[in-house]
C-alpha cells in the first residue's frame, strides 16, 4: 500500500486520518508506506504495479491530487482517494468513503473500475475542462495563491473576473463528433466546457448525461458573452433547464480544437491549464479506480447499491 499526502491540498492537515488509515491497513497485514512527494509516490506505484505487488495508491487530497496522480502514473495503476481537498467531486461521484475505516474497507473489499479520461494539450483530466470566465477565475486564484485554498479563497478572483473578463469569441473546430453531419465544422461561442463526468464546481451538472465509460466527451457551448448572460446560464443550470436556454448547445465528441484571437485561459479539473489554442480529446478506459464494493455502474453513471 502506498499513501501519498498532497501537502498543498485542502484547508487543514489530514495527518491524524492518515495515521489512522495506515494503522488499520497495517493491522490487516498490508505493508504501508506514507509519502508526501507526489512524483516519488507515483514512481514507486508504477514500479510496484509492474511487479504485481501494489494493492492500491491512495491519494490524500481532492480533485487536484487525483489529477496529479493519474497524470504521473501508468494506465492500470489502481488509485483510490481519502478525500481531503477543497473540492472532492471525483470522490463523491465514485462513492468513495470519507473516513479511514471506510477507505480501509474499500482497499480490502473494494473493486476496480475503468473509466475514460479527457486529455487537453497532453494533460489528462478526470472531470472536465473549460475555456472562458471560470478558467479566468481559476487563473487569477492560482496567480495570487499562498498556502491552502478554502472556498472563500474564490471570492476575490471571481470579483476580479467580473470586473475585467471581456468574453472574447472562441472558435470551436469539431474534429470528431458523434454527429457525422457536424464533424469538421466550426462554431463560434463565448463559453466552452468538455465533460468526462457530470461534475462541476459542486453545482448541478451542466452536462447531466455525461458518462465516464462511453468513449465520448460531452462538449457544451454557450454563445452569449456578458456577466449577465453568465448569470442566466448559472440560473438555468441550477434549475436544470440549460437545454432550453437560447445559445446553449451540447455535442458528444471524441476530439475538438478551441482557438481565440486573443489570450483566453483554459482550466483542467479546477487547475490552470494554459491559454488557447488547445486540442481536447477522449482517452477511452485510461483510468483505473478502486471503489467501494457496493458501488455499481449503470447506464446513467455510478450509484451506490
Amino acid at each position: 500500500m502506498l499513501i501519498v499526502v498532497n501537502p498543498a491540498a485542502g484547508a487543514s492537515s489530514p495527518e491524524s486520518r492518515v495515521d489512522q488509515l495506515a494503522g488499520l491497513l497495517t493491522a490487516r497485514g498490508l505493508r504501508v508506506e506514507v509519502l508526501t512527494d507526489l512524483d516519488g509516490a507515483a514512481q514507486r506505484a508504477i514500479a510496484s504495479h509492474r511487479e504485481r505487488s501494489l494493492r492500491a495508491l491512495v491519494g490524500v487530497g481532492g480533485d487536484g491530487t487525483a489529477a496529479e496522480l493519474v497524470n504521473r502514473t501508468d494506465a492500470g495503476v489502481p488509485i483510490t482517494m481519502l478525500p481531503a481537498g477543497t473540492s472532492n467531486l471525483l470522490s463523491g461521484y465514485l462513492g468513495m468513503e470519507k473516513s479511514p475505516e471506510g477507505v480501509c474497507r474499500t482497499i480490502t473489499h473494494g473493486r476496480c473500475i475503468q473509466l475514460d479520461a479527457g486529455r487537453a494539450a497532453g494533460r489528462l483530466f478526470t472531470l472536465m475542462m473549460s475555456c472562458g470566465f471560470d478558467a479566468d477565475v481559476v487563473q487569477r486564484l492560482h496567480r495570487g495563491r499562498s498556502g491552502h485554498i478554502g472556498r472563500y479563497s474564490y471570492v476575490p478572483p471571481i470579483l476580479s473576473s467580473i470586473r475585467h473578463y471581456r468574453y472574447p469569441e472562441l472558435r470551436i473546430h469539431w474534429d470528431d463528433s458523434e454527429d457525422a453531419a457536424a464533424a469538421r465544422s466550426t462554431l463560434s461561442a463565448r463559453w466552452f466546457f468538455a465533460f468526462n463526468l457530470p461534475c462541476y464546481a459542486g453545482w448541478p451538472p451542466v452536462a447531466p448525461e455525461a458518462l465516464g465509460d462511453d468513449g465520448l466527451l460531452d462538449a457544451c457551448t454557450y454563445a452569449r458573452g456578458s456577466f449577465w448572460h453568465g448569470v442566466r446560464l448559472l440560473t438555468a443550470v441550477l434549475r436544470q433547464r440549460q437545454n432550453r436556454l437560447a445559445g446553449f448547445a451540447v455535442r458528444r465528441i471524441r476530439r475538438v480544437r478551441v482557438e481565440a484571437s486573443e489570450e483566453v485561459p483554459y482550466q483542467i479539473d479546477g487547475d490552470p491549464g494554459g491559454v488557447l489554442p488547445v486540442e481536447v480529446e477522449v482517452v477511452p478506459r485510461r483510468l483505473t479506480f478502486l471503489v467501494p464494493g457496493e458501488t455499481t455502474t449503470s447506464a446513467t453513471g455510478l450509484a451506490r447499491a
